[in-house]
């Protein structure tokens, strides 16, 4: 009896803590007297050299909203992104509102960070396809802002210096351009690898058009154990190691230059004719004032049209924790209307995920949009085999294989061990 008051003094300060924590919810969020809600919104778009027109649609929706204002908060891309948030949500600080991806939405849910969104209206207009990268155990807990291309950039002008009127679709052709502007004095193509990820995306690119317009369901094969990427993915892992047969790649330069920040300037500074890299940098590249095309990886045989590549990209979540969950709500709502995501489809370039949704439409990405619209395309697995932790590691294993440190064979045999990995 005589520990009753101390076991009643621990209580009490536990139970403050608890709520000091949920008070935490949602970093700087809060309640004005007049009632006016702020909500805190996280991301790695919207800032820096990614603006994304984010600010222009947080501004509508203020103005839409006029009791709800937006506290955004940018932070740089992984790995800094998930290291201030990861904390930030086990300790209850994180915002009302968090940017996630397919890898990060599956996570951060299993973790119970993520809210069911499984009730919001937009649910039912997310495109088939899409539909898999927000759900987990069957609860919606994203909402999709994109379907994001990653392709071949291609300079225009060096290109016609070098007599080349298009950019290639198929391979045959990708190789007889790159001949042509090495001839004329042109660097043929930049693929700056430093991290594995230029590899392996091209690796990637290049099987969306050799093994997917085969068997649309390989990837639904493969994780039922009936197909393997020895021998269905040999094609893309030799068009890799052509290109330096040929003299067009030297990739144990290419290893040493990082993709991020190298790889942009040198392509917009007009140093090759060829670059591989995603749409979202379509807006900076053009402010280099050449003409530029972005186009799906051309990997297929003489005459035949390639696949584009796409992933699911950015997504919207509503933190579990915060204390303003209706108006979160109401925010990510906003974002699904075709009106206001079209102006972030727009500045990345990007295909909406809603059926029906507005794509915009750009002279730079002519090819790939149509590929889209026409049906050739894949969307990378990155809520099932090819995850984050996967794609580094066939980005190391192809970077081995491209530095003459490991076979074909076995380059093939680490990667479905690597992507075989739960």
């Amino acid at each position: 009896m005589k520990h009753s008051g101390r076991r009643v003094a621990i209580a009490t300060t536990v139970a403050a803590l608890a709520l000091s924590l949920a008070a935490c919810g949602g970093g700087s969020s809060g309640t004005s007297s007049d009632g006016t809600v702020t909500l805190h919104v996280q991301a790695w778009k919207g800032g820096g050299a990614e603006p994304a027109n984010v600010a222009e649609i947080n501004k509508a929706f203020e103005k839409a909203h006029p009791k709800i204002k937006i506290d955004f908060e940018y932070t740089t891309a992984d790995p800094t992104y998930t290291q201030k948030l990861q904390p930030q949500l086990l300790g209850g600080k994180a915002g009302d509102v968090i940017m996630v991806d397919a890898d990060k939405a599956k996570k951060w849910g299993a973790s119970g960070y993520l809210a069911d969104l499984s009730k919001e209206s937009w649910v039912g207009e997310i495109a088939p396809d899409a539909k898999a990268f927000t759900q987990s155990e069957g609860k919606t807990l994203a909402m999709p802002m994109e379907l994001i291309g990653i392709g071949l950039y291609a300079n225009m002008d060096l290109l016609k210096k070098a007599g080349i009127a298009e950019v290639p679709a198929d391979w045959p052709t990708f190789l007889a351009d790159l001949a042509k502007v090495k001839k004329a004095g042109i660097t043929p193509i930049s693929l700056p690898d430093k991290s594995g990820w230029t590899g392996s995306s091209v690796f990637q690119a290049s099987g969306s058009t050799l093994v997917y317009q085969k068997n649309k369901q390989w990837d639904a094969d493969f994780l039922a154990g009936k197909a393997s990427f020895a021998p269905d993915w040999k094609g893309p892992l030799d068009q890799l190691k052509t290109l330096e047969d040929k003299g067009y790649v030297d990739w144990q330069n290419e290893i040493g230059v990082d993709e991020w920040a190298q790889g942009p300037q040198s392509f917009s500074a007009g140093k090759s004719a060829f670059w591989y890299q995603g749409a979202w940098q379509v807006s900076n590249v053009k402010k280099a004032g050449f003409p530029v095309q972005f186009a799906p990886w051309p990997g297929g045989a003489a005459g035949t049209k390639p696949n584009g590549m796409l992933f699911s990209g950015t997504m919207w979540a509503v933190n579990s924790q915060s204390q303003h969950g209706d108006a979160a709500r109401e925010y990510v709502d906003f974002w699904s209307q075709s009106e206001n995501l079209a102006k972030y489809l727009d500045a990345e370039h990007a295909e909406s995920p809603f059926t029906g949704g507005t794509t915009p439409e750009s002279t730079e990405t002519t090819a790939f949009t149509t590929a889209f619209k026409d049906g050739r395309y894949r969307i990378m697995p990155t809520n099932t085999w090819y995850g984050a932790n996967t794609e580094t590691e066939v980005g190391s294993k192809i970077q081995a294989y491209l530095l003459g440190k490991a076979s074909e064979a076995q380059t093939l045999k680490d990667i479905q061990t690597a992507a075989s990995a739960k």
